[in-house]
């Protein structure tokens, strides 16, 4: 769940969004939405006990083509997307370091990983294990450092200006870069099959991870504002750096930039190996994506691996990390929302079920929804280009929806 927007976000919410407590309240709030999202994902999850996330869930509560088009999304954006967002935050961190152009380092790992995770398995399940381990401690070690050291040029502000940023849309749109670091708290979603005792365990694994997240991901927020002049982190895509220049100098910092370097790729690992999974397995159920089932002696399923990197690799060359960035997140927060407002659906079709219940009900998924209407609303008045973007690619997945009943009645 620890992901890139942790490292990249918070140069961009600062052009508009300036105050401290405005920052923290905007990490806090993204937390707790993904905490209640978590809630209505254990209980959507524990009663139907199918993997494949949104996929699944929707198909099942709404109707084949909502489930199609959260498959669609995920084919598509889901995971080609965040894998390019991390691939080009690798090219900015790792341009610090190696003098090489940042888009060629962004396309170079895609395609490095992507060969990988096409031959051999054994190394990326081993590297994956250690890698969120990795994670975990350089997020840490980066908060107790800048915890302990005290600032000389800081973008700390502690006045009374939060109460007016906070009702402003530029905090709406902040809160989608905070939404997208948060993306993955609904991961245990997509492996529910594979989880002992779903209706305990899913909400234990879901909940207990998102809390600890919120925590880290507040506090690394602190210490960036902590030991970086406002002027220096505004825009910034690369925080880590001038955070780590600050403190350690130039060859410190270039130490630092290895170690994030290597904290995004293996999060671009992660997606190159689980995103091809949901692939194929949209794959086996709709005609028109079935060149994605093929897989190789090792049985990877390499067609979806190249298909997602291609993808990717379009991303990289087409648009900015922030465009990339809020034509995901608008995408990815309307899935969301689809999927916590079938709990409703779910109580009404199952009143009596010994599934897990979602605690405060319905306070908690109502909660949830709004603050998705309210993000989506001010992200088509603010970024109206970014949204038609994310609604165009809705509308092709229609289209192919009704390509593939098509192909299906002449087949």
């Amino acid at each position: 769940m620890i992901g890139t927007g942790v490292f990249t976000s918070l140069g961009f919410q600062l052009q508009d969004v300036t105050n401290t407590w405005s920052i923290l309240l905007l990490w806090t709030l993204g937390g707790v939405m993904a905490i209640t999202g978590a809630f209505c994902y254990a209980e959507i999850g524990s009663a139907i006990n199918k993997s494949g996330g949104e996929y699944i869930f929707l198909s099942k509560l709404f109707n084949p083509l909502i489930g199609y088009l959260s498959g669609w999304i995920s084919l598509t954006v889901g995971f080609a997307a965040p894998v390019a967002l991390a691939a080009m935050a690798l090219g900015v961190y790792l341009g610090n370091v190696l003098d090489i152009n940042n888009a060629l380092l962004a396309v170079s790992v895609i395609l490095i990983l992507s060969v990988i995770h096409s031959f051999n398995l054994n190394v990326s399940s081993r590297f994956q294990s250690f890698a969120t381990w990795f994670k975990v401690l350089l997020v840490i070690s980066l908060i107790l450092i800048g915890l302990y050291y005290t600032e000389v040029d800081s973008a700390l502000d502690f006045s009374n200006t939060w109460v007016t940023e906070i009702l402003t849309p530029s905090f709406a749109i902040a809160f989608v870069y905070v939404s997208y670091s948060y993306t993955g708290w609904n991961a245990a979603a997509y492996v529910i099959e594979e989880i002992d005792k779903p209706r305990i365990t899913l909400p234990k694994a879901l909940v207990r991870g998102t809390i600890l997240v919120t925590l880290l991901y507040v506090l690394l927020q602190f210490v960036f504002l902590k030991h970086g002049a406002l002027g220096e982190l505004q825009g910034q895509l690369d925080i880590g750096h001038v955070y780590a220049t600050n403190l350690f100098g130039i060859q410190g910092a270039k130490t630092i930039n290895i170690l994030i370097s290597f904290f995004l790729i293996s999060g671009i690992s992660a997606m190159i190996w689980v995103g091809p999974r949901v692939s194929q397995a949209m794959s086996k159920d709709y005609k028109v994506w079935h060149f994605l089932r093929k897989t190789n002696k090792n049985n990877l399923p390499v067609a979806a691996v190249w298909f997602q990197a291609v993808l990717s690799i379009i991303y990289v060359l087409t648009g900015t990390f922030e465009s990339v960035l809020l034509y995901c997140g608008f995408i990815l927060q309307l899935s969301a929302a689809l999927t916590v407002t079938g709990v409703f659906v779910l109580r009404k079709k199952e009143p009596a079920s010994a599934y897990f219940k979602t605690p405060f009900y319905p306070l908690l998924p109502i909660v949830f929804i709004l603050f998705s209407i309210w993000v989506l609303i001010y992200l088509l008045i603010d970024k109206p280009l970014e949204s038609i973007i994310g609604l165009i690619i809705l509308v092709v997945g229609v289209l192919t929806y009704f390509i593939n009943k098509k192909v299906s009645k002449y087949s």
